[in-house]
């Protein structure tokens, strides 16, 4: 129920002698309180004149031990029925008027119910699996399922983009709202998020998207205990360089990482050449950040003829000057190592399918 002054708005039923709750304050029996996890006052009620309101009805209702002073507008529900969340997910679509940017971390104002709060937006999206027959046609998470983060929320246009450019489609997009401060409204409800500080003088549209609430998180500590649930990921390529080839079975890598970096953390990954061959990585090899990759399908002759020829292990610059230049002679090879990490994972690990 919508609560503006003593008079109450039905949204769903009321009845005779019900306890209600009063979300937007925390007071009783007249006096300031704190309100542990979130919880608000009850009051006894009595409602005057019709003994039961259904939805759409308004109502007067007498209310014992509360000052009408401290409430303007709010929500009366049944004790516990309404959630008091700080953070929360939702599904997305945009409002084509609007011409602004959407970008994920931004903050927007979000609205529920009755009420307004700054809340920061991260987008992600369900995308296309060519390799599947079946299409999903729910709206709610799936936590078994893998979403790929997005740097923004895509619209209509560019995904036209992405369709003549040929790449993954984004079936549903979703956003997870982190609120400022608690905000209270029912499971699925309306949220529409806006740029209310855009300067009222200009001819824009200040509503940017609009969605349904599909998860609230009322634990403070959703990011620990919640979001690593949600898989969550971004695509990302590291790049290094085939140094040398060791054996038919093996290359010597570089340049995948500092030097300082652990490589152990690196181990058992799998690896692409830019020549073709695919491989996984074995281990460190020295101190300078220099990895061993081993080759499934065996060593190329082209290859090892290019890079077979170790270096003798002497201090003579100038031998070591003049093996530089037969390296340089050929191309080199690139080694792409390609992989996930999950924007919630605490650890922050990198993981391949």
């Amino acid at each position: 129920m919508i609560f503006s002054k003593s008079v109450l708005q039905v949204i769903q039923s009321l009845n005779f002698n019900t306890a209600i709750e009063v979300t937007t304050i925390d007071i009783c029996n007249g006096k300031e309180r704190v309100a542990p996890n979130y919880k608000h006052p009850m009051f006894p009620t009595m409602i005057i004149d019709i003994p039961l309101k259904k939805e759409g009805d308004r109502a007067g209702v007498c209310v014992t031990q509360f000052d009408p002073k401290q409430l303007e507008r709010g929500l009366v529900c049944t004790p516990g029925s309404l959630p008091t969340f700080v953070a929360g997910t939702m599904n997305v679509s945009n409002i084509p008027h609007y011409k602004g940017a959407i970008n994920s971390k931004a903050k927007f104002h979000i609205t529920t119910e009755h009420e307004t709060v700054m809340a920061k937006v991260t987008f992600f999206g369900l995308y296309d699996d060519p390799n599947s027959k079946v299409s999903d046609s729910t709206t709610a998470l799936n936590y078994t399922k893998e979403y790929v983060y997005q740097d923004n929320f895509i619209t209509n246009t560019a995904k036209q983009d992405q369709a003549e450019a040929q790449q993954r489609l984004s079936i549903k997009q979703y956003a997870l709202i982190e609120y400022e401060k608690p905000a209270t409204c029912p499971h699925n409800s309306l949220v529409i998020g806006s740029k209310l500080d855009t300067d009222i003088h200009a001819n824009m549209c200040r509503i940017a998207f609009h969605g349904q609430l599909l998860e609230c998180f009322t634990d403070s500590k959703y990011l620990v205990n919640i979001l690593p649930r949600l898989k969550v990921y971004k695509t990302k390529v590291r790049e290094g360089l085939v140094e040398r080839c060791q054996d038919e079975y093996t290359l010597i890598g570089k340049n995948l990482s500092k030097e300082e970096t652990n490589i152990q953390s690196f181990v058992g990954l799998k690896v692409t050449l830019s020549s073709g061959e695919k491989g996984v990585i074995e281990g460190g090899f020295g101190q300078s950040g220099k990895f061993k990759i081993r080759i499934l399908d065996g060593v190329s002759k082209e290859i090892q003829q290019k890079y077979t020829g170790t270096k003798k292990k002497n201090k003579n610059k100038e031998s070591e000057a003049n093996q530089d230049e037969q390296q340089t002679d050929h191309e080199p090879i690139k080694i792409f190592l390609t992989f996930k990490r999950y924007v919630f994972d605490p650890e922050n690990k990198m993981k391949q399918s």
